[in-house]
């Protein structure tokens, strides 16, 4: 019972209070898996746009023109209708993927991610492993930036009507402007990723955040601290202190 109560007052985080912020590694490559579904659907979503023809035709009005092309193939006349996309789905889960993202950075807004909640309660039996929170906010700005980009590719008439109107630019609206490729790269980096962090519990961005910091560009601890046994080093403590204290 006590463990449930854990959960309700400090989620994931060993105390929202201290200083630094430290969280539940195993809660977290708990929601990694859970929320492996979005690049998953993404990537569906993307192999259907681009690899897959966007005409349809129907048998049924192919009529024979009784005529050949150079390598001797019938020509045949056939109705065909050109696919039309709407992706207000996956602007919805792309979007619901950017909140998770940017809920995880915040010990605040982490009580509204209905994930976190999930896999902190899924991780109560299972030995807790804490680790700093700041390379994992860096990690996540890393994936709300693919999701950002993304849903440009998405929205361009939207993107493109909001810059023209912020920038008093002459972006097209009728057009993607962005190549196809590079939501395609990313949705599958994103997904490498998150299943890395999952299945290996091997975590890109932390380890990108702490090369940065080996080169000085952010100021924070060592990766090496990141695995202290906190709980470990108290118990230890108290049981020196029981065996010092007079009887």
């Amino acid at each position: 019972m006590s463990s449930f109560v854990d959960v309700f007052k400090n989620l994931w985080f060993r105390d929202p209070r201290e200083t630094p912020i430290y969280i539940n590694e195993t809660a977290v490559r708990i929601r990694a898996g859970i929320l492996l579904m979005i690049p998953i659907y993404m990537a569906f979503t993307l192999y259907d746009a681009v690899f897959v023809s966007n005409w349809i035709v129907d048998g049924n009005t192919s009529v024979d023109t009784y005529e050949v092309d150079w390598d001797g193939n019938i020509i045949y006349q056939v109705e065909a209708i050109r696919r039309t996309f709407d992706w207000t789905v996956q602007t919805w889960v792309l979007f619901y993927g950017l909140f998770e993202m940017l809920a995880g950075m915040s010990k605040y807004l982490s009580r509204l991610s209905p994930t976190i909640w999930l896999s902190s309660f899924l991780a109560l039996n299972k030995p807790a492993v804490w680790k700093p929170l700041v390379p994992k906010r860096f990690a996540w700005s890393i994936g709300a930036f693919f999701i950002a980009v993304c849903l440009v590719f998405f929205n361009p008439e939207v993107v493109a009507r909001w810059l023209n109107a912020l920038l008093g630019t002459a972006i097209p609206e009728h057009v993607n402007y962005m190549p196809y490729w590079i939501p395609l790269v990313l949705v599958w980096v994103c997904l490498g990723f998150m299943w890395m962090e999952a299945i290996l519990g091997f975590c890109v961005g932390c380890k990108v955040h702490a090369l940065l910091v080996w080169l000085g560009v952010f100021k924070e601890e060592c990766e090496a601290c990141n695995n202290i046994d906190w709980d470990e080093i108290a118990r230890r403590k108290q049981a020196r202190e029981q065996q010092n204290s007079p009887s």
